[in-house]
């Protein structure tokens, strides 16, 4: 299978972002409902707004999945199939499950709707694969711990209309597929309810029973250590092996984070797999988003290469603006995000291309006057540019 004919999966935490996706390229969104979404409920969608992002989606010819991941408790498997039902109703192409007793409710009271087997089920196997597939999932989003050749071989073993999915970019997690349980033990904030306070990332010291408050540093870094934390995932130089190795589904990673998030990596990757750019440029475009050191995660056999080596985020460029309506000849209406002024460099995202890179000259604030900075969030103001938005 070529790449291009691959899927691009891009996440979503509001109808803001589902529209970067679509925007900028996804063939199809996932994003969380009202119930057992395994987010916080600031990036869960109402039914009415699932509604409203499934009819925009099939408008564009692209597919809405949405997450159902959370491990069910007793009093939440006899709600399963009424919500499934409505899911479906609404417009969803499928859900995306991980409890097994989920999956048994929701194919045995909605056999009709698609279910795609989360990739917190952990399924690391064709055994596995294939008992799920006899349940009725139509989709395995593979485990986040597995290589190519075992990939391959799953493929090999399993029916050819399980489709199967994977993660290639976005944030990891050290715990087994993310079933962590630090969040909760330290917080009471639990990572399977959409809590998790992201504990692995914190700076550790490590003390000894016996010498209470002597702090010994357990790594190189005067911050603490990093040992809990991984490296985020980005596949851009394997896309063909894992192409080659049976995928169908290319899946980005965060619905939590922001709209410029979601269109930069959702169109490097368009533009890779259409063959429009090469691996090296898709890097160079991914690298404009916040985020911790890459690595290729486990594909490439390699779980050492997950530790990262420097502490905390690279951030190379800031998020200033959203593009609102083109304001006439060289001029467009924005809406600030983070501060900049005249002189700074600016980069312009548009679908289906890179980033156009200008400096800016000319500002003009809500009231139309000139000004040289703009330090507020969510003003509207206009900027002049070199070129024609889009």
């Amino acid at each position: 299978m070529e790449l291009k004919d691959i899927e691009l999966l891009a996440p979503a935490g509001d109808m803001e972002r589902l529209t970067a996706a679509q925007r900028y390229g996804a063939d199809a969104v996932y994003c969380g409902g009202p119930f057992m979404q395994l987010r916080s409920e600031t990036v869960g969608f109402s039914e009415e707004t699932l509604a409203e992002g499934a009819a925009q989606l099939h408008a564009a010819g692209k597919k809405l999945y949405v997450t159902v991941n959370s491990f069910a408790n007793n009093g939440e498997i006899p709600l399963l199939g009424d919500y499934a039902k409505r899911l479906l109703d609404i417009g969803a192409d499928a859900i995306i499950v991980s409890d097994i007793g989920a999956i048994s409710e929701i194919k045995e009271k909605c056999p009709g709707i698609d279910v795609h087997v989360s990739t917190q089920a952990n399924c690391m196997n064709y055994k596995a694969a294939r008992v799920y597939f006899d349940m009725g999932a139509s989709r395995i989003v593979l485990a986040r711990e597995l290589d190519i050749d075992s990939i391959a071989e799953l493929r090999a073993k399993t029916p050819k209309e399980l489709q199967l999915e994977a993660f290639i970019h976005g944030a990891m997690c050290m715990s087994y597929s993310g079933r962590c349980l630090l969040s909760a033990y330290l917080t009471g904030r639990s990572g399977n309810r959409g809590g998790c306070a992201q504990s692995c990332r914190w700076n550790y010291y490590l003390m000894e029973e016996k010498r209470p408050g002597e702090y010994f540093k357990i790594e190189e870094s005067e911050k603490g250590t990093a040992i809990l934390s991984s490296k985020e995932l980005c596949c851009a130089d394997i896309l063909g092996l894992l192409a080659g190795a049976g995928v169908c589904s290319f899946k980005i990673e965060g619905r939590m984070r922001t709209p410029f998030y979601t269109a930069t990596v959702t169109n490097a990757y368009r533009l890779l797999m259409d063959g429009r750019i090469d691996a090296a440029k898709a890097k160079e475009e991914l690298d404009t988003v916040s985020h911790r050191p890459f690595c290729t995660g486990f594909y490439m056999n390699d779980p050492n290469a997950l530790v990262p080596d420097t502490d905390g985020y690279i951030r190379n460029c800031l998020f200033v603006a959203s593009l609102l309506e083109d304001a006439g000849p060289g001029t467009a209406r924005v809406l600030t995000r983070n501060p900049f002024s005249v002189g700074d460099e600016i980069e312009l995202l548009s679908p289906e291309e890179t980033g156009r890179r200008f400096v800016l000259e000319e500002m003009y604030g809500e009231d139309g006057g000139p000004i040289s900075r703009s330090a507020s969030p969510m003003k509207q103001i206009t900027i002049k540019l070199p070129f024609a938005a889009s």
